[in-house]
Order: structure tokens, then sequence, then C-alpha cells
């Protein structure tokens, strides 16, 4: 026997994939991170202009500096992979291609935090 229902009325009752408010939350909480960071980057970043390479890495090797710029870091990827994802969702239309973008996009935004917080943990530890 087919079934004569329309998609909606098939799917009504089904309730949400639960994932949604998560992702909404993780999205909002790290742009709240990274309001409150990105001044007291630009900050940093305009107190070292001008300055030579060694007094730079002094300022990056001051422990809060080097654990702020770690945060920031690990937020923005963060975010950016939050956003990313929520484009792919919306306008990617080929499960395969979907799929694959999701995962470049994960790998790649984890790559990311990692590279960075490894380059500032290693100048904050040689400086």
């Amino acid at each position: 026997m087919t079934d004569l229902r329309t998609p909606l009325a098939r799917a009504r009752g089904l309730g949400s994939g639960k994932t949604g408010t998560s992702h909404f939350w993780y999205q909002r909480v790290t742009a709240v991170a990274l309001m409150l960071l990105v001044p007291w980057l630009v900050w940093m970043l305009a107190s070292m202009a001008g300055g030579d390479v060694e007094s730079v890495r002094a300022t990056l090797a001051r422990p809060w500096n080097a654990i702020l710029l770690a945060a920031f870091c690990v937020a923005m990827f963060w975010h950016a992979k939050l956003g990313v994802q929520v484009v792919i969702e919306d306008y990617v239309h080929t499960r395969g291609v979907e799929i694959t973008l999701h995962l470049l996009n994960m790998f790649l935004c984890t790559l990311g935090a990692i590279a960075s917080v490894y380059a500032i943990a290693r100048i904050a530890l040689t400086a």
C-alpha cells in the first residue's frame, strides 16, 4: 500500500534532531569569547608595533598573553568551524559533496587550532 501522506505529515511528531540548540549555544558562546578577546588582541598587537623580534617574543612569552592568545585561536577556529558547517548544510545539496566538505572543514579547523596553539607554546616556552 502506498503512503499518501505529504512529507510534512510524515515528519510531524518525530521531533527535532536534538543538536540544533547546542550548536546555537556553542556559536553564541564562541562569539562572546571572541568579542572579549579581540579588543585585547588589537591592544597587544598595537603595543608591539615597531618593536624588534626579541621584544615581540618577550611579549608573547608572558603567561597571560600566551594563554589568552591560545584561547583566542581555539575560540576562533571553533567559531569558524560552526559557521562554515551551517553554510555547508544550508547551501550544499549533493550528499557526497556535503560529507566531503564537512570532513574537510573539521580537519582544517582542527589542524589550524593545533598548529596555532603549538606555535604559541613554542614561542612562549623558548623565549
